[in-house]
């Protein structure tokens, strides 16, 4: 499996987990069930591709479309995952269906959706043309084992993101 298809599924995921609770009303029990699988596969999934998919688009990326850069686009994925954590901490500690936590669940799904597109437009195409299919084969089968082993609970820590990337350069 290619990571790259591997985080596509898990956004096309993420957009569907965001319309389930669109969907889920008032209807509080649901609600929150679907929220914390929403959270932790948001975790997760960018703990995941932070340990795989990140450090290899550093390393051999040019950047695509609007980005100058792999570290660019880099740079702008991790600062987006800790401000889509912080929205859904925030969330997370607000009853759940109130307006104080519909306005942080609309944060984290703007954030999200302004992320993805971001993704899905520099950072995978940059992927896809500088790294070869049996790396990218590689790293998905790496992504997939991590996301297996986190299915039912993950706490990504925050990350500075100069830390981030000056680490992931020099490794």
């Amino acid at each position: 499996m290619d990571i790259v298809d591997a985080i596509l599924h898990d956004h096309g995921e993420q957009r569907r987990l965001f319309a389930a609770l669109d969907e889920a009303g008032e209807d509080k029990d649901s609600l929150g069930k679907i929220f914390n699988r929403l959270k932790n596969h948001l975790e997760s999934h960018a703990q995941a591709e932070e340990q795989y998919f990140y450090p290899a688009l550093l390393k051999k990326g040019e950047g695509a479309a609007d980005s100058e850069s792999a570290e660019e686009t880099t740079e702008d994925a991790i600062g987006d995952h800790n401000e889509i954590a912080e929205a859904l901490e925030e969330a997370a500690e607000l009853e759940v269906g109130s307006d104080e936590w519909w306005e942080k669940v609309d944060l984290a799904n703007c954030r999200n959706s302004a992320h993805l597109s971001e993704e899905e437009r520099q950072g995978m195409p940059d992927f896809r043309r500088h790294v070869s299919s049996d790396e990218r084969r590689k790293l998905g089968i790496k992504y997939l084992a991590f996301q297996m082993e986190h299915d039912a609970h993950y706490e990504r820590e925050k990350k500075d993101v100069d830390e981030y990337i000056e680490e992931n350069q020099a490794a």
